[in-house]
């Protein structure tokens, strides 16, 4: 059986080669991302592992015996799940690799934000000694953090913020109480999270229904003291809303991991903002995380090759 990695950011996939070839199944990796050219690449293949290739309908119709489709990370947006399903092709994603790193990086942005460390730092550089450039400030056990999504990482994210006193309220339709309770956390609507939360922290995936759930109405709600932090999909949250919001002093700042475009051009303005921590979607990465998502996209295709079910599917609703 045909295994073919369509690209990836990594020095190499020696992890991916041998669990595969152990198996006793051909890897084959190019750096390709476009339809037209991923098409003959993959038209035989028994699984796909990709990055950030587009894997569009026309690609997934090429397909002539394909099992499976894996994203090395948790979004699949780049891949049309629903066209897979209707081919019976599972498209799966490796959802644990990096929830240390991600929970890491959206709590300390929030820390960061609280403190309004960003701009005390531009002050001091400019010669302006004290803290009269950052009133006010509010103390964390005074403060309330909204949680939008209620997955592994924000859950992570919530017993981190818990530790430091705040309290937590999280927004999930897909979450039962009960784990909601159990994390010492209260369940709250996205309008209430806006209107009582100090740190809104975004955690959801982008689909049709989420895409733009935080805009110009959620920051309407939003008290002028509030920061919001995205570690999720960059389309979750509308992009101008924010900017315009930042801008007219609506909220008062921003921690931003993931943008509608990427890679995010050198002038957009969030990058030009003393009041918004931007990064270049790296949340996740550590070592340990590289290391652990390769190996466990090798494995889910090794396993699913070998004629079981998938560890983590995604677009079950759409199988035939």
């Amino acid at each position: 059986m045909k295994v073919v990695i369509t690209d990836y950011q990594y020095d190499n996939v020696d992890a991916e080669r041998r669990i595969v070839e152990d198996a006793g199944f051909e890897l084959l990796d190019y750096q390709v991302k476009t339809p037209g050219a991923l098409i003959p690449l993959v038209k035989d293949a028994d699984a796909i592992i990709t990055q950030y290739a587009d894997i569009d309908r026309q690609v997934i119709e090429s397909l002539e015996h394909c099992k499976m489709i894996i994203k090395y990370g948790i979004g699949v947006n780049n891949i049309d799940c629903r066209a897979a399903g209707e081919k019976g092709i599972y498209v799966c994603n490796v959802p644990d690799y990096g929830v240390h790193e991600v929970s890491d990086q959206a709590v300390t942005m929030i820390l960061c934000l609280g403190k309004k460390l960003e701009p005390l730092q531009e002050d001091l550089r400019r010669g302006k000694w004290g803290y009269g450039g950052i009133v006010p400030v509010k103390r964390f056990t005074e403060c309330r953090a909204g949680l939008i999504g209620f997955g592994r990482i924000p859950q992570m994210v919530c017993r981190k913020l818990q530790a430091f006193g705040m309290e937590i309220l999280v927004y999930d339709p897909f979450v039962d109480d009960a784990v909601i309770e159990a994390a010492g956390a209260s369940r709250a609507s996205v309008e209430e999270i806006c209107r009582n939360a100090d740190f809104i922290s975004v955690h959801c995936p982008l689909t049709e229904e989420t895409r733009h759930m935080i805009g110009e109405k959620e920051f309407a709600m939003m008290k002028p003291e509030s920061c919001i932090v995205n570690t999720a999909r960059g389309g979750v949250v509308d992009e101008q809303a924010l900017i315009g919001a930042l801008n007219e002093g609506r909220i008062a700042g921003a921690g931003v991991d993931v943008f509608e475009e990427e890679p995010v051009s050198v002038y957009h303005p969030l990058l030009h903002m003393e009041n918004v921590i931007a990064t270049p979607h790296s949340a996740w990465y550590s070592e340990t995380a590289i290391t652990t998502l390769q190996r466990k996209a090798a494995e889910e295709v090794v396993n699913v090759l070998q004629g079981n079910e998938p560890f983590h599917c995604v677009n079950r609703q759409y199988l035939q």
